[in-house]
């Protein structure tokens, strides 16, 4: 069987004791029942002792509430009921009765015990009793039979089987009246009693075979008896029972307790309870006692046990004890009796030597105990406890878990103090502050006061924690050492850790909860020092990565507080980006020119290039680099121009396509002036003026003729370098072959072409820049090609000609250019340029015969004859001049047919028109239009070539070109077949 679990905690202590031995005069019999009921003012205890005396003891509840000793109870009188022992007391406190037994037999008594004592006229021999538990809408019953409401008393009274006298009159069902179960030999009696009529009572119901009942409770509508065999539940409405569990034959008595607040049962075999529902169900799991109980009773959430002059309380759910307590020596018997028409926050125990009445202590007072013991795991229990049962709100939890954080915390146990921390609903960040900063600090006055219980020092920082911590912990070794016991930690006593790790222990935890508080809806003042604080954090532990990316995050900082500490401390890139993310552009522009400056300089290592030094990765950026990189993305956004252009400079000298993103940024809401960008450009720095022209012809579609010809100079000139660059590595290859790297000199001639392709595709795309000033750069240069398209913007066919087909010997380009100009003479021009090119060059035969093969066919034969050089070898050119003469009649022919064809076309249109106009119709007096179906008489008609008729009225509507059927002349044509042409 399972043993119990042990828990310390306070949960009922003594209000008020009462001695028999010194009452005058002295009772001297021992307690054999008991029972209680209480009020705002008044605790009334009533005991039933072993020789038939009914006692009544009040207590002044108030009055141990004012003070914390333990108040005396008073005797107020006792009555003789018989001389045998009282064993059963059940109170009906709405009607102020008391019904005993003792003997055997039922007496009315009331609660003052004033009137005389009333047996009630049952045969003897009742071995228990059980009164029926009060329904919470029972207080006002109607009476039976008055057209009323059906309450629930009348309810379970019809169920009974009615309610009638003896002499078949309707009962009244008031509230005094009261029904109870009597156990009397081998049956169950259901009795309802009048008590304002002395006890009288009528039976409702009787259930039979019932034997060797010792106790019995009732639960809804349910009656469950107790019995030397085991437990019986009985119907009360039907009178049907069924076993619930037989005893076993070693076992105790059995013995019942009511459970009213959750309306179940407590059944006991030994020293285990089983909790049951009103069918007799097991509810719940089982409570294992320590010993065998004397008797049983309940207060809240618990059950209390007594046995041996002592008194255990267990948790219902858990089966956990959770306060035990001595106040008897000896194994007399003792009694328990509970309130069951109270609050339920008083028990009362009964020994043969006292009487001691204990009250629930608050909740809150528990709390507090478990928290100055320390034992934090049970207080937060309890608080989820009561929070279950309705009896304690959330915000209590949250003050709980604060309190038990800041009571770890003073305890050096910060990662346990933060985890509370976190789940405290109602705690502000605000509270942590003192602890990291000392008051008085901007956000003092943001610090609540007197939240709580006062059970942890005022907040001090967390160097102030840490030292009077190890200092507690020195002195506890000492006591401990000289065996005095003490609350320290015994981890911490036996391994006591270093400030530096308390320190930085403390440090994390609190960033964790500081990070957890970002997330949340804060004041504007209390995110202020959340971040503030958590980037003050982050520098204490030096933790670079977590303060940049917080301050070029968006935060609260404040940046009065940060700056003097970050620069103090060399932690100037978080300066800047926190400069950066408040707006503060020019101080975060002017730290990054430090930093690149410092790199740049060697004062400073750079941190990055110190890492890679001996990996073989060439992705790595620099320090400089970075501080460009960061620098430029606050001038893409930036619209100031001055300062813009103050910081280009350095940023260039870095990263020339860092410079140019920073001018051609779109990020930002108005654009720098063209002119006093390019007047700010280094002049040698002529990558950056040429991406920036272009960027605005391109993207922004200038058409300033001043911005297209800078353009198309800049490019000129840097194709002349790249030549120029492009013969001196042709130069070395050819002196020094051996030595020269074959990879430079190919980049060289790639960057060549590249830029000549970008200065030739703008020459031929654009027509607002000025080609002589361009001709001007590039006049005495091998640019022949740009210089083609120089000239033909100028219009000088014939330089263009040259250049073409002299310099560049490009036949194709020339015969597209001659194409392009569209005259035949520009093709006998390319050819006379072919045979005679002059300046002490050689023909050009195949270009010529080419150009012959090609485009002779349009030139004049006697021309190309006349042009034709009598240097020219007869085998190259007769085939081609015999190809042009044959042309020449074969075109001669064809345009002969073709004027022949066009005569004899023309001839057979006339015919066609004559005869059309020729036709003759036929029209007579039945003759009708059409159109509108009139009679054409002698009226004006006309028809149309689709041979319909229609008066010329409705040919003046309708028009010459369509006819009745719709039909379109212009756009359908009608072909009459003739002697040439057919359809």
């Amino acid at each position: 069987m399972a043993k119990p679990q042990f828990k310390h905690r306070t949960v009922l202590e003594p209000s008020a004791e009462f001695h028999p031995s010194e009452t005058p005069p002295p009772l001297s019999s021992s307690l054999s029942s008991l029972s209680i009921s209480s009020t705002d003012s008044q605790t009334l205890i009533h005991i039933g002792t072993s020789d038939g005396k009914l006692i009544l003891l009040s207590s002044n509840p108030s009055a141990s509430d004012q003070s914390n000793s333990v108040q005396s109870i008073d005797l107020l009188r006792s009555v003789s009921i018989t001389s045998r022992p009282v064993d059963s007391i059940i109170l009906f406190a709405d009607s102020g009765r008391i019904l005993a037994l003792s003997d055997g037999s039922l007496f009315l008594l009331d609660f003052q015990l004033l009137h005389p004592v009333r047996r009630l006229n049952f045969p003897k021999g009742v071995s228990a009793v059980a009164s029926r538990p009060r329904c919470a809408d029972s207080a006002s019953l109607d009476r039976a039979g008055d057209g009323g409401s059906v309450s629930a008393g009348q309810r379970i009274l019809q169920k009974l089987g009615g309610g009638m006298k003896a002499n078949g009159a309707r009962s009244r069902v008031l509230e005094e009246n009261c029904v109870v179960a009597v156990a009397i030999g081998k049956k169950l009696l259901l009795v309802e009693l009048d008590v304002e009529a002395g006890g009288v009572f009528v039976v409702l119901k009787e259930i039979q075979g019932v034997d060797g009942v010792m106790n019995m409770v009732w639960i809804k509508d349910s009656i469950i008896v107790g019995t030397a065999d085991g437990y019986v539940v009985f119907s009360s409405s039907s009178g049907n029972g069924s076993l619930i569990f037989s005893l076993p034959e070693s076992s105790r008595m059995p013995l019942l307790k009511s459970l009213w607040r959750q309306e179940q049962a407590l059944l006991l075999v030994d020293n285990v309870g089983i909790v049951v529902n009103d069918l007799g169900q097991p509810a719940g799991g089982s409570l294992v006692f320590q010993q065998v109980p004397d008797s049983v009773g309940e207060v809240a959430s618990y059950v209390v046990v007594v046995t041996e002059g002592k008194m255990d309380l267990y948790q219902k759910k858990t089966g956990v004890c959770v306060q035990s307590i001595s106040f008897a020596v000896g194994g007399d018997f003792c009694v328990v009796a509970d309130e069951e028409n109270g609050n339920g926050e008083v028990v009362v125990v009964a020994t043969p030597s006292k009487v001691i009445c204990f009250r629930k202590v608050s909740a809150e007072e528990q709390i507090k105990d478990l928290l100055r013991k320390k034992n934090f795991k049970d207080a937060i229990s309890l608080v989820e406890e009561l929070e279950c049962e309705g009896e304690m709100t959330k915000e209590m939890l949250s003050s709980v878990h604060a309190q038990v954080g800041f009571l770890l915390l003073f305890d050096l146990h910060f990662e346990d103090a933060v985890n509370h921390f976190l789940q405290s609903e109602s705690m502000q960040p605000s509270e942590i502050f003192p602890f990291i900063m000392r008051d008085p600090n901007r956000w003092s006055h943001l610090v609540p006061r007197n939240r709580y219980w006062g059970l942890h020092p005022p907040p001090v920082p967390f160097e102030d924690v840490v030292d009077d911590g190890l200092m507690a912990i020195q002195r506890a070794i000492v006591l401990r050492k000289a065996g005095v016991d003490t609350v320290a930690d015994e981890d911490f006593l036996l391994n006591t850790p270093s400030r530096s790790d308390l320190l930085d222990s403390a440090i994390r935890n609190i960033i964790r909860y500081m990070r957890v508080s970002r997330d949340k809806d804060l004041n504007p003042l209390v995110k202020e020092g959340v971040d503030t604080l958590l980037l003050y954090l982050y520098r204490a532990l030096n933790w670079v990565d977590e303060m940049e990316q917080l301050a070029s995050s968006p935060n609260s900082c404040v940046v009065e507080e940060l700056e003097t500490l970050l620069d103090d401390s060399g932690h100037l890139r978080t300066l800047a980006f926190l400069y950066a993310s408040k707006g503060m552009c020019l101080k975060a522009l002017a730290i990054w020119h430090i930093l690149a400056r410092n790199y740049s300089t060697g004062l400073w290592k750079d941190p990055n290039v110190e890492s890679f030094s001996h990996d073989s990765c060439k992705n790595i950026i620099s320090g400089q680099e970075i501080a460009a990189i960061e620098a430029s993305k606050l001038l893409e956004e930036s619209s100031e121009q001055d300062m813009v252009l103050q910081h280009l400079g350095w940023i260039a000298d870095v990263d020339q396509e860092l410079a140019v993103k920073v001018l051609t940024s779109e990020k930002r809401t108005s654009q720098l002036s063209p002119e006093e960008v390019l007047s700010a450009i280094d002049p040698k720095k002529a990558g950056i003026q040429q991406r920036y022209l272009q960027w605005l012809i391109e993207d922004q579609d200038s058409d300033d003729t001043k911005f297209h010809t800078l353009y198309a100079l800049s490019l000129a000139k840097s194709a002349l370098e790249t030549v120029e660059l492009e013969l001196v590595y042709q130069n070395t290859d050819a002196k020094r072959p051996t030595e020269t790297n074959a990879s430079d000199v190919e980049s060289g001639t790639l960057c060549s072409n590249s830029m000549r392709e970008r200065l030739q595709l703008f020459l031929q795309s654009s027509d607002l820049y000025d080609p002589e000033e361009v001709l001007y750069v590039i006049e005495g240069s091998e640019l022949w090609l740009e210089k083609a398209i120089l000239y033909r913007k100028l219009g000088q066919e014939t330089l263009v000609l040259q250049i073409l087909a002299l310099k560049l010997e490009d036949s194709e380009a020339a015969e597209q250019y001659c194409a392009e100009i569209g005259r035949h003479d520009a093709y006998m021009q390319l050819l006379d340029m072919y045979l005679d090119p002059q300046d002490g060059k050689e023909p050009m035969f195949k270009a010529a015969v080419r150009l012959l093969h090609k485009h002779g066919e349009s030139l004049d034969p006697l021309q190309v004859l006349e042009t034709l050089s009598p240097d020219m070898p007869l085998q190259l050119a007769s085939d081609t001049i015999l190809r042009m003469l044959r042309a020449r009649v074969h075109h001669h022919r064809q345009g002969q047919i073709v004027h022949y064809l066009s005569r004899a076309i023309n001839l057979d249109a006339k015919l066609a028109r004559l005869e059309e106009r020729s036709r003759h119709v036929q029209i007579n007096d039945e003759s009708l239009c059409d159109s509108c179906h009139a009679r054409l008489g002698t009226k004006l008609f006309a028809m149309y070539p689709d041979d319909s008729v229609v008066c010329y009225k409705c040919f003046r509507r309708r028009g010459e070109s369509t006819s009745v059927t719709g039909r379109d002349f212009k756009k359908e044509i009608i072909f009459k077949p003739g002697w040439l042409v057919s359809k």
